[in-house]
């Protein structure tokens, strides 16, 4: 099955969905936020909805299957893209963009004594300290350092970069919805044994506690690649088209084998498959086609561009004394309780 990037050529958005249903049973557990728990709200027309799955989770969902981590290194259709790799003083492994919270914005990254990723960038970048930020320029340099930042989106918030004014929105979005929920409510009690009366506040004696899971007739991912700031990157057919097989084998990835969100969140893609909203005429590629023709998209971007045959840059973590010294700070609320 070829690529039909020609469907694309002219959209402004790739729109896609799949509806998901629990692996086992009815119940799912949705994700929670501090002092919110699980995110419920009503639709339009009054419909009780859920946020299953945010987008800053997915986003972070989409480049775990990406990473293989017992080889430390991209899965074997993406190997040869760039990235950045930090080892410890004794040359193991700590982080890499692909896993990193902020990518190339990483504290380890550009915060440590190590300065050849943010020496790089500043002089790559030295002629945007005033005026308009050149979005094509940037798209540029982090396409050889991190193709990846491409389509996570960055945000260089440090001062010394262009006045921590460099970032790039996602490309890649995605987020997952159920409708008409409902709660199922049950719970269970941490059993002691020992000494079923001890001081629970110790983590002694039996502790009751209530659980809050839900049901729905409706789940569905959400996926919209903006293929507009894609061409609005200005990096020719080649590495265009990388990007877009880059954003599909996430998606494809993701769906065959990385919906187990949580212990009570295990979900799985109904038979109707991913469903492409816009544009009609695309037809979305499989896996196995999207692992067959990325190494030759990544092989073609790599001589156009002249990329080196090692295309990892590596740093040494090794933190500053200033680092070191924020590392032992207190937090507010201690420094306020002091």
């Amino acid at each position: 099955m070829s690529l039909n990037f020609p469907a694309l050529a002219t959209a402004p958005r790739l729109l896609l969905e799949a509806h998901l249903q629990p692996l086992q049973g009815a119940r799912f557990q949705p994700t929670g936020f501090p002092n919110l728990g699980a995110a419920t709200y009503e639709g339009p027309n009054g419909e009780r909805l859920l946020l299953v799955e945010s987008a800053q989770s997915m986003a972070n969902r989409l480049e775990t299957v990406c990473w293989d981590k017992v080889a430390d290194d991209w899965v074997a259709p993406l190997k040869g893209l760039p990235l950045v790799k930090v080892v410890d003083k004794n040359g193991r492994a700590l982080t890499n963009t692909v896993l990193e919270a902020h990518r190339v914005n990483s504290p380890y990254i550009l915060e440590g004594k190590d300065k050849t990723v943010f020496n790089s960038l500043k002089a790559d970048l030295a002629d945007m300290e005033e005026g308009p930020v050149d979005i094509k320029k940037l798209a540029a340099v982090l396409l050889k350092l991190d193709a990846n930042a491409l389509i996570h989106g960055v945000f260089l918030a440090k001062s010394e970069l262009a006045g921590g004014r460099l970032r790039l929105p996602r490309v890649l979005s995605s987020f997952i919805e159920a409708a008409e929920v409902r709660e199922a409510q049950s719970g269970g009690v941490k059993n002691d044994h020992v000494n079923p009366s001890g001081d629970t506040a110790r983590g002694f004696g039996n502790v009751p506690f209530a659980r809050s899971e839900f049901t729905s007739q409706q789940i569905v991912a959400y996926f919209n690649l903006d293929l507009a700031q894609i061409r609005a990157f200005g990096l020719g057919d080649a590495a265009s088209n990388l990007l877009i097989a880059l954003s599909l084998f996430k998606i494809q990835a993701l769906l065959h084998g990385g919906l187990r969100l949580r212990t009570a969140c295990d979900l799985e893609t109904l038979e109707t498959g991913l469903i492409v909203k816009r544009p009609k005429e695309f037809e979305m590629p499989t896996q196995a086609a999207l692992e067959t023709a990325l190494p030759g998209l990544i092989a073609s971007v790599a001589d156009e561009r002249k990329w080196p045959a090692d295309r990892v840059t590596t740093i040494k973590w090794e933190a500053t004394a200033k680092a070191k010294k924020e590392k032992g700070a207190k937090p507010a609320d201690e420094i306020e309780a002091a």
